[in-house]
């Protein structure tokens, strides 16, 4: 591929349309694929195409679409794997209403392409590229972690000879900002990577690194791992307007430059400011989101931006179970992580991003060892279809969903009411 450098760093510029304040129409994202991608070196070529899961939003239909024209007929083999991350596998419905074809007739919008699930839990299924040293990971996560790490990959990513993410940029809670080479790890990774990550990015917390632009230390362990897949890697990384299929932007480059050019729109769309803290928060969780494990983003998105000793309450009456895919966290519950690091000897043995998943959706805390006293610095209440024994067990407040007044809560000055909650960061403007 060729790279346009910019001079004044030497680094790659991913080429890009639109902008924060702009909204593309579908001809133009069209149009601008099909030029970059003829310009790539991709004759006779086998393409991987990795894309989001549903969780997402994002015109993943129009992306596709765009990259299938483009390539189909040129390319010797396309194959698009759906990055599940440790999330529950589409069934053919759901891949069918996600990618935009007919269900059961894949050809009949992508003729000559294979559809794949990422398989996460067979161990068949992965590859090995090698180990990051234990020196490298302290460096790398700037002394939090020291111990070497095995990188394991979906073998469809390493069997073809191109890998090209497609998918969109978001504030994120354990990498600073989602999308490029997030999607390779952990979107098709193996658990090793995946829990190491997820942990740094606990130690450090969400609420420090959600947002944070640049290279944070999970996103330069990412880029390491990445720097061993073998095939050569783009990536289109897209700005969509949050719970909609509208696009303010694309980029096209190496998955480094794409997101790095992607992140810097999505600072300026997805990101809320708020002149003084609010008490309450009631967050209003899209069904895109069917389980805690999924639908927390709707307290991470909101957690800088409430008082100390304030409430965040989940609004899902959708949602009728902590994880399927997870179970464990019902065992544990949800701790700040200051309780887990001071217990390691308890916890060590767990899945890292499980432990991980329970610090980002308790937050910010204190835990003392002698005493055995944990003290979360805000209250976080579920008003969901969980069973009330099943979300108090797990260490949170229950609220029925019926009792939940949305109109006022809006009309309640204390109380920020998020509509389609996950997406969009809320901030503290700094004086």
């Amino acid at each position: 591929m060729t790279h346009t450098l910019d001079p004044r760093i030497g680094a790659a510029v991913a080429a890009s349309l639109g902008g924060a304040d702009e909204v593309l129409d579908e001809a133009r994202v069209t149009e601008f694929l099909a030029d970059r991608l003829a310009a790539e070196d991709l004759d006779g070529r086998s393409v991987c195409v990795i894309v989001p899961d549903a969780t997402r939003s994002c015109p993943l239909p129009l992306l596709l679409s765009a990259v299938h024209g483009a390539l189909v007929g040129r390319v010797s083999r396309l194959t698009v794997l759906v990055a599940l991350g440790t999330h529950a596998a589409m069934t053919e419905a759901q891949l069918a209403r996600h990618l935009g074809y007919p269900a059961g007739d894949l050809a009949a919008r992508y003729p000559g392409t294979t559809v794949l699930n990422h398989e996460w839990a067979d161990p068949d299924t992965f590859v090995s590229l090698g180990t990051i040293p234990a020196d490298r990971v302290a460096e790398l996560s700037e002394g939090r972690l020291h111990e070497s790490v095995d990188v394991r990959l979906n073998r469809a990513v390493v069997e073809h000879d191109v890998a090209l993410v497609v998918g969109p940029v978001f504030p994120h809670e354990v990498v600073g900002f989602s999308g490029g080479n997030k999607y390779f790890f952990p979107g098709v990774a193996g658990q090793e990577i995946i829990d190491l990550s997820h942990w740094l990015g606990a130690l450090i917390s969400s609420a420090d690194i959600i947002g944070t632009r640049g290279t944070t230390p999970v996103r330069a362990l990412i880029d390491e791992a990445a720097a061993l897949v073998p095939a050569e890697r783009l990536a289109v990384c897209v700005v969509a307007r949050s719970g909609s299929g509208a696009l303010h932007s694309v980029a096209f480059g190496d998955p480094q430059a794409a997101w790095a050019a992607a992140a810097d729109v999505s600072a300026q769309t997805h990101v809320r400011y708020l002149d003084a803290p609010v008490r309450r928060v009631v967050s209003v969780v899209p069904e895109k989101y069917d389980d805690m494990w999924t639908a927390a983003k709707g307290f991470y998105k909101v957690e800088p931006v409430v008082a100390d000793g304030g409430e965040v309450v989940i609004y899902a009456p959708h949602i009728t179970r902590i994880s399927e895919m997870h179970p464990e966290i019902e065992q544990i519950g949800y701790h700040c992580r200051d309780y887990f690091v001071q217990q390691w000897d308890r916890f060590a043995h767990l899945h890292w991003g499980v432990l991980a998943h329970s610090t980002h959706l308790r937050g910010a805390g204190t835990y003392d060892a002698a005493t055995g006293v944990e003290r979360p610095r805000l209250r976080v209440t579920l008003a969901t279809g969980i069973p009330e024994d099943v979300v108090r067990a797990a260490n949170l407040e229950y609220l029925d969903p019926a009792a939940v007044d949305l109109a006022a809560a809006a009309d309640d000055e204390d109380t920020l009411l998020v509509p389609e909650a996950g997406e969009v960061l809320f901030r503290l403007a700094r004086p």
